[in-house]
């Protein structure tokens, strides 16, 4: 009986020991992990600001002529030219800790000995937090600049997706307490817009929600109308009720003004939102009879459960400012719309496919 309890106390001692072993090991890794998070600084730059990392002659040859082609395009939707990008580069020998906390870094990678075929890839928060390092990787200049012209979309797409993502983390810790009372108390919505958004006006399954500012005025507007059906999804019928809707619920300072739409600045396409299909509309508005008009992009949505369609649109009256910043920061708030029976954790861009942007998220 004796040799049994010692045998048992033994085997118990053993038993803690072990346990203490693992409870310590967790603890160094969880203390690890908090210090690396603590340890890399806060990225720098401005949304929608990506550094270059390439050498001084390669940026001005074709094949760095292309990638700049790429990240100057012109964002679509807007009453003046303005670029995607604001794009700063540099050699790899002046790439310091100082440049190296960017938000949004692209390197180039040529090397004829090392690859066989171009590919991109990325990794996330190398050198700060957040932050996204997007490498392309290619065996010379010339299949560089093709792949680069190829999958220019893909490239614009990613990071502008990247940034919002960012912007909707942001929202969701703050975020106008006004557009998600209306948004649940109208529509049973979740929906997080800009927090300077305050000023409101209800309608007849409608909301409009503005900054009331005297520059750089932003608004959201939800409303919702009956599904009928795939044709429901088309430009003409999507357009005509945003008109109708409009008309009668954001008028001019006169009877005779109100919103419309500018049809021929205009164009809608499919999407997906949380992996449903979805109808992004972005292009221009004015106000008939009166000089007023910006830009605006709206996400047209089915809510199955009511068997309707729910529109959330952001737009922007800001005649004295460039408007890209304005208007993608309503447009990832409406990445940010949760109908009846979703889940907010479901929430984000979508980033676009791995098998377009080629290669796998290095952890």
């Amino acid at each position: 009986m004796w040799n049994f309890n010692k045998q048992n106390r033994t085997m118990k001692r053993k038993l803690e020991y072990r346990w203490m072993l693992w409870c310590g090991i967790w603890a160094v890794v969880t203390f690890l992990a908090a210090c690396d998070h603590l340890a890399k600084p806060s990225s720098s730059g401005r949304p929608y600001e990506v550094l270059v990392v390439v050498g001084d002659s390669l940026w001005q040859c074709p094949a760095g002529r292309a990638l700049f082609d790429v990240l100057d395009t012109d964002i679509p939707g807007l009453p003046q030219p303005e670029r995607s990008f604001r794009i700063s580069q540099t050699d790899p020998q002046r790439f310091n800790q100082v440049l190296n906390i960017f938000r949004n870094i692209i390197k180039v990678d040529i090397a004829p000995n090392q690859y066989t075929q171009t590919k991109m890839k990325f990794t996330r928060d190398v050198y700060a937090r957040p932050q996204v390092v997007l490498t392309i990787q290619s065996p010379n200049e010339k299949d560089f600049a093709a792949f680069v012209q190829k999958n220019a979309q893909s490239i614009i797409d990613f990071l502008v997706k990247m940034e919002m993502n960012r912007q909707i983390n942001e929202l969701e810790k703050k975020h106008s307490e006004v557009v998600s009372y209306l948004a649940d108390s109208i529509f049973s919505c979740q929906f997080w817009a800009p927090v300077e958004i305050k000023s409101y006006k209800k309608g007849k399954d409608f909301f409009w929600a503005s900054s009331n500012t005297a520059s750089g005025l932003v608004n959201i507007c939800m409303y919702s109308y009956p599904y009928e059906g795939p044709r429901t999804f088309n430009k003409q019928y999507v357009l005509a009720k945003r008109d109708s809707v409009m008309k009668a619920n954001i008028p001019g300072t006169e009877p005779r003004m109100y919103m419309a739409t500018d049809t021929l600045c205009t164009s809608v396409k499919p999407i997906a939102v949380k992996g449903e299909y979805a109808m992004e509309t972005r292009g221009l508005w004015k106000m008939e009879h009166d000089a007023m008009g910006g830009p605006f992009v709206s996400h047209s949505r089915v809510d199955t459960l009511n068997n309707r369609v729910v529109v959330a649109e952001g737009f922007v009256y800001a005649p004295e400012k460039m408007k890209r910043g304005l208007i993608r920061r309503l447009e990832a708030a409406l990445y940010t719309l949760c109908l009846p029976g979703e889940q907010a954790r479901e929430l984000k861009a979508s980033i676009p496919e791995v098998s377009v942007v080629a290669g796998k998220e290095q952890e």
